[in-house]
């Protein structure tokens, strides 16, 4: 146990590299779309939200091209894009870019 702990510490991609802390903090990104998910889709910033999702895109490639492949920061990017375009969609249809499919019918 000892040493399966030592070898993680002392690994390429453990807890003494920016490997590993670089996408802990990214994880910010991620709790904080969370937080916002609660909040009224009119304080959303598309442009701002439209860049998270570029930056996200980005960094996941850069994730699994990154010699060691940094799994961590994948998922953490992964995870953000998720829930920026998720947010994104949301400031969409209240800027009435995208239409929800109840509105389409009723409009027929």
């Amino acid at each position: 146990m000892a040493s399966t702990f030592r070898a993680f510490l002392n690994s390429p991609i453990g807890p003494k590299t920016t490997h590993f802390w670089g996408p802990v903090a990214n994880w910010g990104f991620v709790v904080a779309g969370l937080v916002d998910m609660n909040k009224p889709p009119e304080k959303i910033s598309g442009n701002m939200t439209s860049a998270m999702c570029v930056y996200s895109a980005l960094f996941m490639r850069f994730a699994w091209m990154v010699q060691p492949r940094n799994y961590l920061l994948l998922a953490c990017h992964a995870s953000n894009e998720t829930v920026q375009l998720y947010q994104l969609s949301r400031w969409a249809r209240a800027n009435r870019y995208l239409s929800s499919k109840k509105e389409e019918s009723t409009e027929l």
